[in-house]
């Protein structure tokens, strides 16, 4: 791909032309433009584009999660509990007030109160009990995700039954959804005494938070996940570079470029990649950290950050940043300033990339860039270089932070990447405002990568050069 490019602030037709969708989007940003005949022709580069058929690029009939759900477990939940150091995973789940990981194990339609038991066998393996009240249990069973599903009678709750079961296999550590981490602490405390109730002191000595489980099972990504979200990224830059070249300096505000966003998603059937009133975030002025966009209007000199994420299949997500600069009139190339100020961002972000392998601690990836953004004269910066992104756009996994100045690396820091584990990172060069705006702005070359074998591949090709806006 290649992203040097001058927008020309066209009527983009990708939608109709290019997306497969049935209709254009709404068209221009400014329609009074198009009523004095000021529409331009069609887009001035080539797209990647990542949908050229007909309908949606994720139809919900062809939602592959029920198959790579079962192959997460059968291939990586043994292995994730070996490395936890667990021998037994046990979630509760019941209805309108669900574990957050009913999802993962097949559980989302729960009724009654069921009990999923996930037996760890030999270094790699894995048996799966469903305890269920009768009203469920012959839909989970055509299901067919679990090894066994139990029928319960009438007169037996789930988890007298899971109780028995527990007697019977004689676990050493039995890992529970009760922790610190949101997504891993879907035990409640009722949930909890009852539990305990029925287990027994000894059982109940036994019990340890899923915390370390579920960080090592939800962080690694099978490669069938990995082709999807590359396919979601592509459409995530493609539309970043549709918005920019619709842009109109002195008429287009930040807001305008991610309304046209918003209803470009809506025409792709996808979602929202975070919070949908902090997504996408478009911001041509000073930093705002994750925060709404703003009706600034876009001028010359302006460089425009558009932090933009997809959710697709209501699943997996993408965290892409694409920047574009406002050439003031006669300019054809960024000032050289400017242009140093993008080369030490790229050299930062690629800095994390090529340190990006098999057994490196996060803080030592982040620790990478920092040493770019010292050399370039970067202001220090408080986000971290990356995170994992997968079923969040914040995922669970190694955190590629720790080497901010004055802060001590977290434990998730600590971590080691592992082959699987998907990573959005930046690579950051900040700089003091001088004029009539203050503050700080940050250029944050954010790609997305994972981890292979021995190395890290990138999910789509990166940003290389500013996208260019001329002034009119």
């Amino acid at each position: 791909m290649r992203n040097s490019i001058v927008a020309a602030g066209v009527v983009a037709t990708l939608a109709a032309l290019a997306w497969g969708c049935d209709s254009a989007p709404e068209d221009p940003f400014h329609p009074e433009l198009a009523a004095a005949g000021l529409a331009l022709g069609p887009p001035a580069w080539d797209v990647p584009l990542a949908w050229r058929g007909p309908g949606l690029p994720f139809p919900p009939e062809e939602n592959p999660w029920p198959s790579i759900r079962e192959e997460r477990v059968r291939t990586l939940l043994g292995p994730a509990m070996t490395r936890a150091g667990v021998d037994a995973w046990l979630l509760i789940l019941r209805e309108n007030h669900n574990d957050p990981l009913a999802s993962h194990v097949a559980g989302e339609n729960a009724g009654g109160t069921a009990v999923f038991l996930f037996f760890r066998e030999g270094e790699t393996g894995v048996r799966s009990v469903a305890l269920s009240p009768p009203g469920e249990a012959t839909a989970l069973a055509d299901v067919g995700f679990h090894g066994e599903v139990v029928a319960l009678d009438a007169r037996e709750g789930a988890l007298n039954r899971a109780a028995s079961l527990l007697r019977e296999v004689n676990p050493a550590r039995i890992a529970v959804n009760s922790s610190g981490l949101a997504v891993a602490d879907g035990l409640s405390w009722t949930q909890r005494g009852f539990l305990e109730g029925a287990l027994g002191s000894e059982l109940s000595r036994r019990l340890v938070s899923s915390e370390e489980l579920v960080i090592q099972w939800l962080s690694v990504k099978t490669p069938r996940e990995v082709e999807i979200m590359a396919r979601a990224a592509e459409i995530t830059a493609a539309l970043e570079l549709e918005a920019y070249a619709r842009v109109v300096p002195g008429l287009t505000t930040d807001a305008e470029v991610a309304r046209y966003l918003k209803r470009r998603m809506a025409q792709l059937g996808v979602g929202d990649g975070w919070a949908p009133s902090q997504n996408p975030n478009v911001n041509s002025g000073p930093d705002r950290g994750h925060s709404h966009s703003t009706e600034r209007v876009i001028r010359a000199g302006d460089v425009i950050q558009t932090d933009f994420g997809i959710r697709i299949w209501d699943m997996w997500v993408t965290d892409i940043q694409r920047f574009a600069y406002v050439l003031a009139p006669g300019e054809s190339t960024p000032p050289r300033e400017m242009q140093e100020r993008w080369d030490a961002a790229r050299a930062g972000n690629r800095a994390a990339f090529h340190a990006m392998r098999p057994g490196v601690r996060g803080v030592d990836v982040d620790r990478a860039q920092r040493a770019v953004m010292d050399a370039a004269g970067s202001l220090d910066v408080y986000w971290s270089t990356g995170h994992p992104v997968g079923f969040w756009a914040h995922d669970v996994g190694p955190s590629l932070g720790g080497g901010q100045r004055g802060r001590d690396p977290s434990p998730h820091a600590q971590r080691e990447l592992l082959e699987g584990h998907v990573f959005a990172f930046d690579g950051f060069h900040s700089w003091e405002l001088t004029g009539e705006e203050v503050g700080t702005k940050t250029i944050s070359v954010e790609e997305m990568a994972v981890i292979t074998r021995d190395a890290a591949e990138w999910l789509i090709p990166p940003q290389e050069d500013l996208i260019l806006i001329p002034s009119r």
